[in-house]
Protein backbone atom coordinates (compact mmCIF):
# COMPACT_ATOMS: atom_id res chain seq x y z
CA UNK A 1 0.00 0.00 0.00
CA UNK A 2 3.12 2.82 0.84
CA UNK A 3 4.76 1.81 -2.40
CA UNK A 4 1.57 2.49 -4.80
CA UNK A 5 0.93 5.59 -2.44
CA UNK A 6 4.29 6.56 -3.10
CA UNK A 7 3.74 6.22 -6.68
CA UNK A 8 0.91 7.87 -6.77
CA UNK A 9 2.98 11.27 -4.83
CA UNK A 10 5.57 10.71 -7.53
CA UNK A 11 3.45 10.57 -10.62
CA UNK A 12 1.83 13.81 -8.96
CA UNK A 13 4.77 15.69 -8.38
CA UNK A 14 5.97 15.21 -11.74
CA UNK A 15 3.32 15.59 -14.20
CA UNK A 16 2.85 19.64 -11.67
CA UNK A 17 4.93 21.21 -13.68
CA UNK A 18 3.10 20.28 -17.30
CA UNK A 19 -0.10 21.55 -14.89
CA UNK A 20 1.80 24.92 -13.78
CA UNK A 21 0.56 28.71 -14.55
CA UNK A 22 2.65 30.23 -17.56
CA UNK A 23 5.00 32.86 -16.56
CA UNK A 24 4.14 36.39 -17.39
CA UNK A 25 6.10 36.80 -20.19
CA UNK A 26 4.73 33.49 -21.72
CA UNK A 27 1.01 35.14 -21.19
CA UNK A 28 1.78 37.96 -23.23
CA UNK A 29 2.24 36.40 -26.36
CA UNK A 30 -1.62 35.50 -26.50
CA UNK A 31 -2.33 39.49 -26.38
CA UNK A 32 -2.02 41.25 -29.13
CA UNK A 33 1.03 44.19 -28.71
CA UNK A 34 0.31 47.94 -28.40
CA UNK A 35 2.27 51.05 -28.65
CA UNK A 36 5.13 51.09 -31.29
CA UNK A 37 5.31 47.25 -32.12
CA UNK A 38 1.46 47.02 -32.59
CA UNK A 39 2.19 49.08 -35.98
CA UNK A 40 3.31 46.01 -37.73
CA UNK A 41 -0.20 45.52 -37.33
CA UNK A 42 -1.25 48.87 -38.90
CA UNK A 43 -2.70 48.85 -42.51
CA UNK A 44 -2.44 51.68 -44.48
CA UNK A 45 -5.31 53.19 -46.66
CA UNK A 46 -7.68 56.16 -48.00
CA UNK A 47 -10.87 56.77 -46.43
CA UNK A 48 -13.87 56.91 -49.36
CA UNK A 49 -16.70 57.25 -47.19
CA UNK A 50 -17.82 58.69 -43.74
CA UNK A 51 -20.70 57.39 -42.01
CA UNK A 52 -21.13 58.26 -38.70
CA UNK A 53 -24.56 57.36 -37.83
CA UNK A 54 -24.12 53.51 -38.53
CA UNK A 55 -20.48 54.39 -37.27
CA UNK A 56 -18.81 52.69 -40.44
CA UNK A 57 -15.88 53.92 -42.74
CA UNK A 58 -15.11 52.62 -46.18
CA UNK A 59 -11.61 52.49 -46.63
CA UNK A 60 -9.72 51.42 -49.83
CA UNK A 61 -6.56 49.57 -48.31
CA UNK A 62 -3.68 47.64 -49.02
CA UNK A 63 -2.78 44.81 -47.64
CA UNK A 64 -3.89 43.91 -43.77
CA UNK A 65 -1.12 41.21 -42.85
CA UNK A 66 -3.10 40.75 -39.63
CA UNK A 67 -6.38 39.96 -41.12
CA UNK A 68 -4.55 37.91 -44.07
CA UNK A 69 -6.29 40.41 -46.53
CA UNK A 70 -5.56 41.47 -49.85
CA UNK A 71 -5.67 45.37 -50.83
CA UNK A 72 -9.49 46.18 -51.66
CA UNK A 73 -12.02 48.73 -50.87
CA UNK A 74 -14.30 47.77 -48.12
CA UNK A 75 -16.83 48.83 -45.27
CA UNK A 76 -15.49 48.52 -41.82
CA UNK A 77 -17.36 49.27 -38.55
CA UNK A 78 -15.71 51.10 -36.05
CA UNK A 79 -15.30 50.24 -32.85
CA UNK A 80 -15.49 53.32 -31.28
CA UNK A 81 -17.15 56.54 -32.16
CA UNK A 82 -14.16 58.89 -31.08
CA UNK A 83 -11.87 57.09 -34.42
CA UNK A 84 -14.69 58.96 -36.64
CA UNK A 85 -13.69 62.65 -35.39
CA UNK A 86 -12.03 64.50 -37.79
CA UNK A 87 -11.58 61.68 -40.43
CA UNK A 88 -13.18 63.05 -43.80
CA UNK A 89 -13.08 61.35 -47.13
CA UNK A 90 -10.26 61.76 -49.01
CA UNK A 91 -7.94 61.47 -45.75
CA UNK A 92 -4.67 58.72 -45.97
CA UNK A 93 -4.87 56.88 -42.76
CA UNK A 94 -3.16 53.88 -40.96
CA UNK A 95 -5.60 52.02 -38.97
CA UNK A 96 -6.03 48.34 -37.53
CA UNK A 97 -8.41 46.28 -37.79
CA UNK A 98 -9.64 43.09 -36.07
CA UNK A 99 -12.74 40.45 -37.21
CA UNK A 100 -15.14 40.49 -34.13
CA UNK A 101 -18.10 37.85 -34.66
CA UNK A 102 -19.05 38.32 -38.45
CA UNK A 103 -17.82 41.79 -38.71
CA UNK A 104 -14.38 43.94 -39.62
CA UNK A 105 -14.10 46.41 -37.32
CA UNK A 106 -11.50 49.22 -37.17
CA UNK A 107 -10.20 49.17 -33.74
CA UNK A 108 -7.49 52.14 -34.19
CA UNK A 109 -7.37 54.95 -36.67
CA UNK A 110 -4.99 57.44 -37.37
CA UNK A 111 -4.65 59.95 -40.18
CA UNK A 112 -1.63 60.55 -41.80
CA UNK A 113 0.37 63.96 -42.52
CA UNK A 114 -0.06 64.91 -46.07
Amino acid sequence: MKTSITAILLLAFSASPALAQPKAEEHSAHHPASGPAASADMADGEVRKVDKGAMKLTIKHGEIKSLDMPPMTMVFQVKDAKLLAGVAVGDKVSFAADKIGDQYVVTALARKKP
